[in-house]
């Protein structure tokens, strides 16, 4: 009996986390694109790990797995636009001078395929990385497992499925190349792409 209420216990109260419970009680006076170095400020007494210079126009929403200031590595210069969301069931580890749009979501929280009475297995976890200087667009997602490299943007909507090489746009449902940047060649398919769109 004991150990069923443990449980349910456990179950009931999974999404509470003091550290970010207090956070959003402190920050909740501020408005959207008030108080940006305050939220980080504030995030950074608590425990989280974010960077000099960085700055949040609107808390994100965090869930998952507790401990979730460790989870989440923040490096310097970064910039969050309002109403991000991200899933810290794994750790997300974001580079420097990193800007993520409106409602951003970052999901690290993996399930296996169960069997047909009940398709949601087991959580799998993975993590996800972003490179120094990449730029999400607004409402991208980005899936378990992506490591995005550095200097690329994710175009606004994108569902980044796989990692992403260094400095090249990506665009779409799933995500796919569509230009190299910094002198890089273009691929073929980005050839094609642009080629049609210039005539």
């Amino acid at each position: 009996m004991i150990r069923k209420l443990v449980g349910l216990i456990r179950e009931e109260t999974y999404g509470i986390h003091g550290r970010w419970l207090m956070a959003r009680l402190l920050l909740f006076p501020f408005p959207l694109y008030v108080g940006s170095r305050v939220r980080v400020k504030v995030l950074n007494l608590l425990g989280f790990q974010i960077g000099a210079g960085s700055s949040m126009w609107g808390i994100p929403q965090m869930i998952g797995s507790s401990p979730l200031h460790k989870k989440l590595s923040v490096g310097h210069h970064c910039l969050f636009n309002v109403e991000c969301f991200f899933d810290l069931s794994g750790p997300i580890t974001i580079g420097n001078n990193v800007v993520l749009g409106p409602q951003v979501a970052l999901i690290t929280g993996a399930h296996a395929i169960g069997p047909a009475s009940h398709r949601l297995g087991d959580l799998d976890p993975q993590p996800i990385a972003i490179g120094d200087g990449s730029w999400l667009g607004a409402r991208c997602t980005v899936l378990p497992g992506v490591t995005i490299g550095p200097g690329v943007v994710v175009a606004a909507g994108a569902v980044v499925t796989k990692d992403v090489q260094p400095n090249v746009v990506v665009a779409g449902v799933p995500a796919k190349v569509i230009r190299y940047l910094d002198g890089n060649e273009e691929s073929p398919l980005a050839a094609e792409m642009f080629s049609s769109v210039r005539t």
